[in-house]
Parts: C-alpha cells; sequence; structure tokens
C-alpha cells in the first residue's frame, strides 16, 4: 500500500507557513515578518501612540507602526472603521481600533480588517487571522515558514499633472475634428 503524500493540497490552493513576509504598503511598510494565526478572528499590527482626529467630518486615527526590518516607527492615519472588543492572547476582551489596509502577500493583495493594538512584549509585530486569509485559497502549513517569498509591491502611480492631462486632452481633441 502506497503511503500518503506528505504535501498533498487540494487544487488551486497556494501554501504558505505559519510565518510569511508580508507587505502593508498602505502603512509604508515594504515587508514585515508575520506570524499566520488560523486561531485569531482578527488580524493585529503593532501600534503605538494612537490618537484619534476628525478629517472633513469622518473619524480618523493616526499611530505608529515598525515599518522597517530595523523595527524603525513610522507614523500612519487612517479612518476608523469600528472599536470593538477583541480577547488578547490572555482570552481577556479590550477594547481596539479597527482600520483597513491593503494586505501583500507574494504577487496577491487585497483590503483587510486590522486591529491596532501593543504588541510590544508579543514575538511577532504583525499577526493575521482566518479573517485576512479567508476566501484567498490559502493552505497553512504549520510546519513550513516563509513559502510566499517576499511580497511584491507594486509603486504607487503619481498622478498625471496638470500639463500632461492637458497634452492628452488636447492630442484627444485634435483627433476628434480630424
Amino acid at each position: 500500500m502506497k503511503a500518503p503524500s506528505r504535501s498533498h493540497k487540494p487544487k488551486g490552493m497556494t501554501e504558505i507557513g505559519w510565518r510569511e513576509h508580508v507587505g502593508l504598503p498602505e502603512f509604508h511598510i515594504g515587508q514585515i515578518k508575520a506570524k499566520i494565526d488560523t486561531g485569531a478572528r482578527t488580524s493585529a499590527i503593532h501600534a503605538l501612540d494612537l490618537k484619534m482626529f476628525e478629517q472633513h467630518g469622518a473619524a480618523f486615527v493616526a499611530f505608529s507602526v515598525p515599518g522597517s526590518p530595523n523595527r524603525e516607527l513610522v507614523r500612519c492615519s487612517a479612518p476608523l472603521i469600528d472599536q470593538r472588543a477583541i480577547k488578547n492572547t490572555s482570552g481577556v476582551p479590550e477594547t481596539r481600533h479597527i482600520v483597513h489596509t491593503t494586505l501583500v502577500i507574494a504577487r496577491r493583495h487585497w483590503k483587510i480588517e486590522i486591529s491596532l493594538t501593543d504588541r510590544t512584549e508579543m514575538g511577532f509585530d504583525l499577526i493575521l487571522g482566518r479573517a485576512a486569509i479567508r476566501r484567498h485559497s490559502f493552505l497553512v502549513n504549520p510546519g513550513r515558514s516563509f513559502l510566499a517569498g517576499t511580497p511584491h509591491i507594486l509603486p504607487a502611480r503619481a498622478p498625471p499633472s496638470l500639463d500632461e492631462g492637458l497634452v492628452r486632452t488636447l492630442q484627444r481633441g485634435s483627433r476628434l475634428s480630424k
């Protein structure tokens, strides 16, 4: 009798490890080591110095996150999506600020909800809960790490300058009049 394959995975699934390098470009994080925590529902990032403010009538939160491999803090801000009770690692509910951001794993990217909390005493600055990876066809291999490779972050495109826009409009107009 043939032994079952050790690395059998369902068709269409991408295997990732229990630790992965991911990117959070809206937080100016090109690469950060994340723990894939299927026991946690909500993702969490180490965030300090949270300050609430209002912009154009909407609630925002400003915060600092570790933005480079040497954990240098980067100041960010995002619209506040929610404030909700989330159980910490000890199982005690605490109220956390929730924001949306783009997650990048390998060449794939999508929006996730992430809670902001002080993770100073934790081994990882970022945990990705099951809600962040659900419906994205990932299979977490608890015995492997860093299977996805480096996150591929596309450079942000600057909006065209007024002159470039004017040139394009004039070019379209000249083509239409012929």
